[in-house]
Order: structure tokens, then C-alpha cells, then sequence
């Protein structure tokens, strides 16, 4: 991606360099630690869930200035640019059906931080949390991705932030109240099935955005689309769960299948239409 010299965000919260020790699962975020970040990330990634049973050793406390390396920063500048493209197609989609898109923010940490969700580590992967209309990524997870999940290139991880977003717009038009009331409501595995198209919904409108990134002048390259579909995959209920158990149990499904995140994220990539994306009415996931 052709990213350097774009607008920023101004809704990035940087909270890395934090003092705190962080969460220690299996001796950082390898091991067992990275099998729970894969699948916290596929669960949405409600740190509440995981929490819960760990001990947090210290509340987020700012870290010193400059503690960020050169790569770090980097980071944190290619994140607020996706952000901003973002932000820009959500506001004018939004504007078009007379609506005010409110952002969200975007908080960068390491090892640990506090959201209106509970306590988050490294090992909860990225998420949103309705809570506080924020989306939380500690970006070493990325590097599991790719070296764990073999997702590589900064368009897989564009792809996840507007995934993470997209759950903030389900948030925006109510989408998520309405799923999260039959929560309790109804058994699990059918409960499971709802999560399914919420999140194949939030892959379609990661797809949207795409579509719109994509019309940009010199903004997307050669190879990222395909990147995104590769990232799509590589988080689908049934390769994660041959990966880390040998064997695939449908009726756990919570995000969808590969080839079914690949196919909502395709038709928001081509349609670049909201009302494509109506998961929860479609005959056929």
C-alpha cells in the first residue's frame, strides 16, 4: 500500500510504552498464548471472557517518551492512515442516507490495557468494544498472524481494522443491541449461528471500504487485494480450528467459515453497496 504522506487520524490513542507488566500467558503471546489470541480474535475478542481467569499484575500507566522504536512509530502512523480511509468512507456513506457517522477510537497498547470491556492483553487480539465505541489492537499480534496464520502484508492488517470498524458501525445502526439481547435467549449453537452473520456482515463492510480505498489514486498496489483475501481466510472458523485441534466442530462456528469471510469480504469489495450486505436475511451464508 502506498500509505505514506495520506491524512492521519486524529482518533488514534497510543497507549504502548506502558508501564505495566502485562499479561503472561505460556510465556508471552507464543506458544498457547498465540492459539488464544487466534481464537479470542475469531470469539470478537471480548476480553471480559479471558480476563475473567488471569491475573492482571497492574493497571495501563504511561510509559516513558520516546520508548517507541523507529518501527513502532511506523506502525503507529500506517494504523492512523487506514484509519483515516476509513473514517472518510464511513462519514460519506453515512452522509448519504442522512446520518452523522461518529468515530471511534482506536487505541494502540502493549501487554495490557483497560477498556469498558475489562482488561485486554496481547493475547485477546484485536477488538472492538461497543462499551466505549473503541476498537483495542496490540500490534504484535500481526506478527503471529503472519508467521502463525501465514497472513503477511500491511493490507491483512488494514483488512482487520476495517473489520473491527465495521463492528462499530453495527454498533452505530443498532445491529449489535439487537444480537447481543438474544444472548441467554436462545441455546448456544444457535446463538453461535447469529454471531456468524454479525461477523460476515463486519467482513462485508470491511469489504466496502475496500471497495472505495481501491478508487483512491495511488493508494492500493498490486497484490493487496489479494493480501485481503489471504487475511480473510486465514481467520475462518474451519482452518482455525483444523490448525489448533485437528478437527472441526461446525456448530462452535462463531465468524464463518473461509470461504465464506472470503465471499461477504468480495461482494463489499465489487458492490461498494451497504444494502448487499444483509447477512442476517441471506438464504445462503
Amino acid at each position: 500500500m502506498r500509505w505514506q504522506g495520506r491524512r492521519q487520524s486524529d482518533n488514534v490513542e497510543d497507549r504502548r510504552g506502558a508501564g505495566g507488566r502485562g499479561l503472561k500467558i505460556g510465556g508471552g503471546v507464543g506458544g498457547i498464548g498465540i492459539v488464544i489470541a487466534i481464537l479470542y480474535f475469531l470469539l470478537g475478542g471480548n476480553p471480559s471472557e479471558i480476563t475473567q481467569t488471569l491475573q492482571v499484575d497492574q493497571p495501563y500507566a504511561a510509559g516513558p517518551e520516546g520508548s517507541l522504536s523507529v518501527k513502532d512509530k511506523e506502525m503507529g502512523e500506517f494504523v492512523s492512515t487506514i484509519l483515516a480511509s476509513i473514517e472518510d468512507v464511513w462519514r460519506a456513506k453515512f452522509q448519504e442516507s442522512g446520518e452523522t457517522y461518529q468515530d471511534p477510537k482506536l487505541v494502540l497498547f502493549s501487554g495490557q490495557a483497560d477498556s469498558a470491556c475489562g482488561f485486554a492483553g496481547a493475547a485477546s487480539g484485536p477488538f472492538y468494544c461497543p462499551g466505549d465505541a473503541k476498537v483495542y489492537i496490540d500490534l504484535s499480534f500481526f506478527e503471529d498472524m503472519q508467521r502463525e496464520l501465514g497472513a503477511p502484508g500491511d493490507f491483512a492488517l488494514a483488512y482487520v481494522i476495517a473489520h473491527e470498524v465495521g463492528h462499530h458501525v453495527q454498533n452505530l445502526l443498532g445491529i449489535n443491541d439487537q444480537v447481543m439481547a438474544r444472548r441467554g435467549r436462545m441455546p448456544e449453537r444457535d446463538f453461535n449461528k447469529l454471531m456468524v452473520r454479525m461477523e460476515l456482515q463486519a467482513d462485508f463492510l470491511a469489504g466496502v471500504w475496500a471497495h472505495y480505498a481501491n478508487l483512491e489514486r495511488d493508494f492500493l498496489e498490486a497484490g493487496d487485494i489479494e493480501e485481503g483475501m489471504n487475511a480473510a481466510s486465514a481467520v475462518g472458523d474451519d482452518r482455525i480450528m483444523k490448525q489448533t485441534r485437528g478437527y472441526v466442530v461446525p456448530d462452535a462456528f462463531t465468524h464463518g467459515t473461509s470461504e465464506q469471510r472470503v465471499r461477504w469480504f468480495r461482494k463489499g469489495l465489487e458492490t461498494g453497496d451497504i444494502a448487499q450486505g444483509d447477512t442476517f436475511g441471506a438464504a445462503r451464508l
